[in-house]
């Protein structure tokens, strides 16, 4: 990863958590972040098979997935499982800091 883009995910993650005092309040801070930034729907393909994601939600043990509806069917898939589509949807920045966060790095 370049300096800059380091930079500018830094400067995401403070955005972020800038208000909050534990993990649950950065998930949380993540989680209004994508929901407020990121260009729905999308399509983009989860193990070999394509899928609109229509949006992101928060589990109930504090971890923020895309929504992914193919057809009748909806799954939830973990953003560090999410391949995103090339180009990037609109907003993907906010993922890739997210991603950034969560490996610790």
């Amino acid at each position: 990863m370049s300096r800059s883009n380091r930079v500018a995910l830094d400067a995401l993650i403070a955005e972020a958590t800038v208000d909050c005092y534990d993990d649950s309040e950065c998930v949380t801070g993540f989680h209004t972040m994508i929901e407020e930034h990121l260009a729905v729907p999308f399509r983009t393909v989860v193990p070999g098979v394509d899928v609109t994601v229509t949006g992101v939600d928060l589990t109930g043990d504090e971890r923020v997935v895309a929504v992914c509806v193919r057809g009748k069917s909806t799954q939830r898939i973990s953003l560090s499982d999410l391949s995103l589509p090339a180009p990037p949807p609109e907003g993907s920045q906010w993922i890739d800091a997210h991603r950034c966060r969560a490996k610790g790095t």
